[in-house]
């Protein structure tokens, strides 16, 4: 299916364009002001800004071809594409080819049951891409009642270099739709032409299929089989109806602006992760026009918004995934997470609040809650959280690691070290080379001095997998310092210091080590690089310390032990 082409066919096939934003607009006085503006929007994927600006534009210069293209391209990516259709048709008249033009106004057409247009216009000699085209024709035949001529379109997608996989998945929505679900079954099977790459979207049609085949048994074994035994709520709604023998309907396609939905959620699918994102979006959200209620493609929109940090934007998109749909608890963790982003973590907190009383029996809901709390040092709460996750463990998988470490390092700031402890251990037993688990256990045995010779052991296997994490890096120098070890310490603390040049802790580390081997000069130049990076107060004010009086006195007052004679024992 939508994942079965390598990225370079993929891009190939779609005639991948940059988007319009290179050429300049006529520099008169009307329009230079908000072309830049917008220039600069675009820029930064402000598509509601680029939008106003493009917009602003064009009333003063209503036929340049640049502003045309650019306020469609930035209304499709705000997801309006109703306001993009005119401009679409503007370029048309100017007799300006332009390929996301062509785009919306199929979009357009197939919407509006305007099917035969859609025929006439690629006969015609419009454009946009052979994958889209090909798909389009065969949609726009089935909108039209002419299965014959639909499925020899689909035939005909399939029969293009790289892509049968997309024309086959077609074919089989198209079949099931007229309830044809042994046709549909035979290419979902892959008896027809071979198996195809199962997605989620179509694993989940085919049980559909399957269970209007009245085979209910082999639709749970296909779940099961691609899913496993942890799935999300609507798959796990859908798996429970299966077994109590309900029929299910087949709703992914129910006419041909759906089907044409699908092939824009198709190649979008397709480009997620290999093209750019902001040109990716623009068929996700015609897809989303054409089938508004179509959570993949919400999903998918939303989430290639926040990868170009329009976090507001994609906390709107997530909201759009209505709540009797089985993928609204995925959206809810989305808009969370897009509201944490965009610095409202208390709306984050309260929606995930909401979210884990609708679905109590869900640990991934409570997890992201306990860590949104931890994120605000909110670690009681966050252990309450954790705690409701992990009771909902049936049975130990590697994957919970995260959890037990995220709920230890909540206990350990809660000077709760035995429960903390027991979290750690368990993490490791159930993933032994986790890094970060390994540094965090073993930097606590350091700084506590005790169990040292296990501590190192364990931050020197944490440094072997993440030779470049500064954290980890400085774990290790701090271990060699805390053991008197200090002229080994150097080295690892001084490529801490390279890894993270900013950080507080690394260079107030670097600066006791250089102290500790009589480099003092050097170490009150890295006590005060420290300080100008915003430490935390109780360490600024021991960094002051040592500034004014050295380490050695710091440490007696402390009632440290001092630094040792050998510094390589």
């Amino acid at each position: 299916m939508a994942k079965s082409l390598p990225r370079l066919a993929a891009l190939a096939i779609l005639g991948l364009a940059a988007l319009n934003t290179a050429a300049p607009a006529r520099a008169d006085l009307g329009v230079s002001g908000p072309y830049l503006a917008a220039r600069q929007a675009s820029f930064l994927s402000d598509y509601r800004a680029a939008a106003v600006y493009y917009t602003e534009a064009l009333a003063s210069d209503p036929s340049n071809p640049r502003l045309l293209e650019n306020a469609m391209t930035a209304l499709v990516g705000l997801g309006e594409v109703e306001k993009a259709v005119p401009i679409a048709r503007r370029i048309e008249t100017l007799g300006n080819p332009d390929q996301l033009a062509n785009l919306v106004l199929m979009a357009d057409q197939m919407k509006q049951g305007q099917f035969d247009r859609v025929i006439a216009d690629l006969d015609a000699g419009r454009q946009t891409a052979p994958l889209v085209d090909g798909l389009i024709r065969a949609w726009a035949e089935f909108g039209q009642g002419r299965m014959t001529d639909a499925l020899a379109a689909f035939d005909a997608a399939s029969a293009q270099s790289g892509i049968k996989a997309f024309g086959l998945y077609h074919k089989a929505l198209a079949l099931a739709a007229v309830g044809d679900f042994e046709g549909a079954d035979t290419i979902f099977s892959g008896e027809a032409e071979g198996p195809l790459r199962a997605t989620r979207r179509g694993v989940l049609a085919h049980a559909e299929v399957l269970s209007q085949l009245e085979r209910n048994d082999d639709a749970i074994e296909l779940i099961d089989a691609a899913f496993g035994t942890e799935v999300d709520p609507g798959v796990a709604a859908l798996r429970a109806r299966l077994a109590r023998g309900d029929a299910l309907p087949f709703d992914v396609i129910d006419g041909a602006a759906q089907g044409a939905a699908e092939v824009f959620f198709t190649v979008a699918s397709a480009l997620n992760g290999d093209a750019l994102d902001g040109y990716t979006l623009l068929y996700a959200r015609l897809a989303q026009f054409l089938a508004p209620k179509n959570a993949d493609a919400i999903l998918l929109s939303a989430g290639l918004l926040e990868a170009q940090d329009r976090y507001e934007l994609a906390t709107e998109a997530y909201a759009a995934v209505p709540k009797d749909d089985p993928a609204f608890y995925a959206a809810e963790l989305g808009r969370a997470e897009s509201m944490r982003h965009a610095g409202d973590v208390d709306g984050a907190i309260e929606t995930l609040r909401g979210l884990a009383a609708t679905y109590p029996d869900v640990a991934i809901v409570h997890v992201t809650l306990g860590d949104a709390l931890r994120s605000q040092e909110r670690f009681g709460d966050a252990l309450k959280a954790y705690d409701a996750a992990i009771a909902l463990f049936d049975e130990p998988a590697r994957g919970q690691w995260i959890v037990y470490y995220a709920r230890g390092i909540s206990h350990e700031r809660l000077d709760q070290w035995p429960e903390a402890e027991a979290d750690f251990r368990k993490a490791l037993e159930l993933e032994p080379d986790q890094p970060q688990v390994l540094n965090y256990l073993g930097y606590s045995y350091v700084e506590m001095n005790t169990n040292l010779d296990e501590a190192m052991s364990m931050i020197e296997r944490a440094v072997a997998a993440r030779p470049d994490d500064g954290y980890i890096t400085d774990s290790l120098g701090w271990g060699l310092y805390k053991l008197g070890r200090y002229q080994e310490a150097v080295p690892h603390m001084e490529r801490a210091a390279a890894l993270m040049p900013v950080d507080p802790v690394v260079n107030d580390h670097l600066g006791d080590v250089y102290w500790a081997v009589g480099r003092k000069v050097e170490a009150q130049f890295q006590w005060h690089r420290a300080l100008s990076f915003d430490p935390e107060e109780a360490e600024a004010e021991r960094i002051r310390k040592k500034l004014a009086v050295g380490l050695d006195k710091v440490l007696k007052d402390e009632g440290a032990p001092p630094l040792r004679a050998a510094n390589d024992g």
